[in-house]
């Protein structure tokens, strides 16, 4: 059965950047992934309220570069940037290295799917019905000039006994071309009746190379139109083996199924002044053979 692979990692390396940016020895390796993992964990948790989407981590020999994406700057600096000093001791306390803390802000918080699903799911747990949720959400993405965007809820949606999946679309979703730009974003909404799953996927156009460094696509496997399968015409005027089924031409020496043409040496075949045959054959105007 056909199932759903995550679009931001099937675009990594092609049209979209790994989070965690860093190279390591192999027995090193695990560990430093965890503290990614810690890192990533404490930041969302203390700055859920700011709107965090991504985490992006880079590592060297000296220090370790934490890039937050959050909507409310505001909240992660705080007054005269005492806040990030906080995050930036709290941090270096579970990675035992140096930290510099980079806040990015993120304009347009209603294009990020990962900001529309945490939106959605926040709604869930306020008993608002979930399709008003959803629809509301597309709305305001699409008025934003999103090309397209999806949104899919499952859970014990309103109370109900049976668990159950909706979606709603709008606009094209082409999961499959990997140069499409989509963002994709999953937040759980923790209702009374149980967890409800929320997943957004926003597309916002193709993601195109600068045009000089752009090949042309070749297709080394294909011929002309005039050369395929060892013939040397096409279905039209003048064309087949030697010839085709056109105006002058045929299967044959010289001639076709057309006009002017025929099954044999240099006549021949059916069509107008023709023959199957030497010089005849089955015609408006000619006949017989030899």
């Amino acid at each position: 059965m056909g199932q759903k692979v995550n679009p931001h990692g099937l675009r990594v390396g092609v049209i979209k950047d790994w989070d965690s940016r860093w190279f390591t020895k192999d027995e090193e390796f695990g560990d430093t992934l965890v503290s990614d993992y810690k890192v990533r964990e404490y930041l969302k948790k203390t700055l859920f309220l700011a709107g965090v989407p991504k985490i992006e981590i880079e590592r060297d020999n000296l220090r370790i570069r934490v890039f937050i994406h959050c909507a409310k700057p505001g909240m992660v600096i705080g007054r005269g940037g005492s806040e990030i000093d906080k995050l930036r001791v709290a941090i270096e306390k579970i990675v035992n290295k140096p930290v510099v803390i980079n806040v990015v802000e993120i304009r347009q918080p209603d294009l990020n799917a990962q900001l529309v699903a945490e939106s959605i799911a926040s709604q869930l747990e306020r008993r608002i019905s979930f399709r008003r949720a959803m629809k509301s959400a597309i709305g305001r993405t699409m008025k934003l000039g999103a090309k397209g965007i999806k949104v899919s809820v499952g859970g014990r949606l309103g109370g109900a006994e049976i668990a159950r999946t909706e979606h709603y679309h709008e606009g094209t979703i082409p999961l499959q071309t990997i140069r499409a730009d989509i963002d994709y974003g999953f937040w759980e909404a923790n209702t009374t009746y149980g967890k409800i799953g929320v997943k957004v996927w926003i597309y916002n156009g193709e993601v195109l190379m600068d045009s000089k460094n752009k090949a042309k696509r070749a297709f080394p496997d294909s011929k002309p139109a005039d050369q395929r399968d060892g013939r040397s015409g096409g279905r039209r005027n003048n064309g087949g083996r030697n010839g085709g089924r056109g105006n002058f031409a045929g299967r044959g020496g010289a001639g076709g199924r057309g006009n002017f043409a025929g099954r044999g040496g240099a006549g021949g075949g059916r069509g107008n002044f023709a023959g199957k045959g030497g010089a005849g054959g089955r015609s408006n105007k000619e006949g017989g053979a030899n």
